[in-house]
């Protein structure tokens, strides 16, 4: 488990080709200026670029969340991998949708459905 700023929490455990990473927000009014780049080192040490981001414990997506995910996402993307999100609730699903964002950060309602249904199984 990695501690970030504001009481928020990272886990992380290998899936199939790809990182799972669960966040567990402490105070969901701040969100850690360094989520993108912390979650970055991740990949970086792991050497993997294929991330399923778990975000069941998220009870809302904001834009400053929305912006550190944004950040990851394009560097992700900049090295051929890609980032899925599950266990979103209907309503961040929805906030995700309104923003438009809902095609560069496709969400999934499990983690076992981001896996099966996106490219994670695919070798790189």
């Amino acid at each position: 488990m990695i501690a970030l700023a504001a009481g928020w929490e990272i886990t992380v455990e290998r899936g199939p080709s790809c990182l799972v990473i669960r966040l567990k927000p402490g105070n969901e009014l701040e969100t850690p200026d360094d989520l993108a780049e912390t979650i970055w080192q991740i990949l970086e040490q792991h050497f993997v670029f294929r991330v399923i981001l778990e975000l069941d414990e998220v009870r809302l997506v904001d834009s400053r969340l929305l912006g550190q995910l944004l950040k990851l996402v394009r560097r992700i993307q900049n090295r051929g991998g890609l980032l899925r999100l599950c266990g979103l609730s209907p309503f961040n699903r929805q906030v995700v949708a309104l923003n438009g964002l809902d095609k560069i950060l496709p969400a999934y309602g499990d983690r076992h459905q981001a896996i099966m249904l996106s490219d994670c199984r695919k070798p790189r």
